[in-house]
């Protein structure tokens, strides 16, 4: 006998949490704030609106289904099973931070502060929450296949993104290494950068969109469903011993940027989660390419 689905709804602690666990009490977190010349009340507000998505998202989970919370801060220790269905309720970069834990497992976003967040990926209200439930369990949904970027490196790590991946010096200093294309004749280029960006359709709405509109948006953006992906060197410094000639292109899904390192210490991270790094020493090679997982999103 199946077992009935499981509702994990996600969330993140909001600000207004934070600023009393940080000060003590809402009276001292407010004085700390209008010292600042800002207003408790507004940070209060979003709080509460919060509170109400989760309520209204928890109440329109069907009673046959069971159900579960996890905060953003413990995904990494989270089992997600094959029948869960994820619901993210908060910003659309939460999506992003649950997306490389699932393995093909339905995700809804909801919107929890609807005209503060882009909605690109919480696309719903939380009044929506029970119609986009029934229609998951009937499988009658409209669900989209975003790509992601993965990097694997030469000693098994591997580490998944929904938008981009960073490869640099911890901290963003001059990193060392030497770049190349795997289809590209084994042809590769000595580097000392600021780290390179690998991201996906997804992630051409943010950091890797402004890197591009300072390129000159020459190369196209992929589309989030794309299998397709596009890099960047950041400040790449030409010097006798380095070269600037191949600073960006893209990767269709069989192609791979690798980097092999020439310096102490690189690290590689997705989705700006610099805690949750892949760290890599000298004579390491990693390979980014398209993934094989998808987030499959409702909506």
């Amino acid at each position: 006998m199946s077992l009935a689905p499981r509702a994990v709804l996600v969330h993140r602690t909001t600000e207004y949490e934070e600023l009393v666990a940080r000060h003590g009490t809402h009276g001292q977190a407010a004085f700390f704030l209008s010292s600042r010349g800002r207003d408790i009340e507004e940070v209060a507000q979003r709080h509460r609106r919060t509170g109400r998505a989760l309520a209204e998202v928890t109440s329109a989970i069907p009673l046959t289904w069971r159900r579960t919370q996890v905060e953003r801060a413990d995904l990494d220790r989270f089992l997600f099973a094959p029948e869960d269905v994820v619901i993210v309720v908060g910003q659309d970069g939460l999506v992003a931070n649950v997306a490389k834990y699932l393995s093909g497992q339905p995700v809804v976003g909801v919107d929890s502060d609807p005209g503060r967040n882009p909605g690109v990926l919480v696309r719903h209200r939380p009044r929506d929450a029970g119609a986009l439930l029934s229609s998951v369990s009937a499988s009658a949904t409209g669900v989209s296949e975003l790509t992601m970027v993965e990097a694997v490196a030469d000693d098994t790590q591997r580490l998944l993104a929904l938008n981009e991946i960073y490869l640099g010096a911890a901290g963003h200093q001059t990193a060392r290494y030497r770049l190349g294309l795997e289809d590209d004749g084994g042809v590769v280029e000595a580097q000392a950068s600021s780290g390179v960006l690998v991201g996906t359709g997804t992630g051409a709405t943010g950091w890797i969109r402004s890197v591009w509109q300072e390129r000159g948006g020459r190369l196209r953006l992929p589309a989030p469903t794309e299998e397709r992906l596009v890099w960047f060197v950041r400040e790449a410094w030409p010097s006798p011993a380095t070269g600037t000639s191949c600073v960006a292109g893209e990767l269709t899904a069989g192609g791979r940027l690798t980097l092999t390192v020439e310096s102490e210490r690189i690290v590689a991270f997705g989705d700006g989660i610099e805690s949750d790094a892949v760290e890599l020493t000298w004579g390491q090679t990693v390979r980014v390419g398209v993934c094989g997982e998808r987030l499959r999103l409702v909506g």
